[in-house]
């Protein structure tokens, strides 16, 4: 060989290491950064508890034989519905729902007819009941719950 071509590959094998020594440290940068991370976390402190919406305990309870449509609320702060198609009676279901809510269960009966009895208890408290008669009745009983104790002070 002669000393051209030594040179070449000398300064080859150099520029080779250096390219090799460049993506080394970057991949140690990236793994020190995300173990930075990992340890000094999203900036979320875990030991604040989430703030939670105040609640009710609410009993639904319907009554008969046969099946029912039921539709209630349960803790939902946007206050929507859960329906449960053709539950069978008797049934009974004890949910939270958010103060300020309305607690309502309604019930449909099916083609067959026949007859069932709504009841709403909050905090164990009888507040409404209602009876749905024959084919397709329809009952529904609802309550007031207090607004959140943050709303009353306004």
């Amino acid at each position: 060989m002669d000393a051209e071509t030594q040179e070449s590959e000398t300064a080859g094998k150099q520029s080779g290491d250096r390219l090799g020594l460049v993506i080394g440290g970057a991949l140690l940068a990236a793994c020190a950064g995300l173990a930075l991370y990992g340890v000094l976390g999203t900036g979320k402190d875990d030991s604040t508890p989430e703030r939670r919406t105040p609640t009710a305990a609410v009993t639904y309870e319907v009554t008969g034989t046969g099946t029912a449509d039921i539709t209630y609320q349960a803790r939902s702060a946007s206050g929507e519905a859960t329906v449960v198609k053709a539950a069978a009676l008797p049934w009974h279901k004890t949910v939270d729902v958010p103060l300020g809510k309305e607690p309502t269960v309604s019930i449909i009966l099916g083609e067959n007819g026949g007859q069932a009895r709504c009841a709403l208890a909050v905090r164990g408290k009888h507040v409404q009941s209602a009876t749905a008669n024959g084919t397709f009745g329809r009952a529904t009983c609802s309550g007031a719950l207090p607004a959140p104790a943050s709303e009353q002070q306004d």
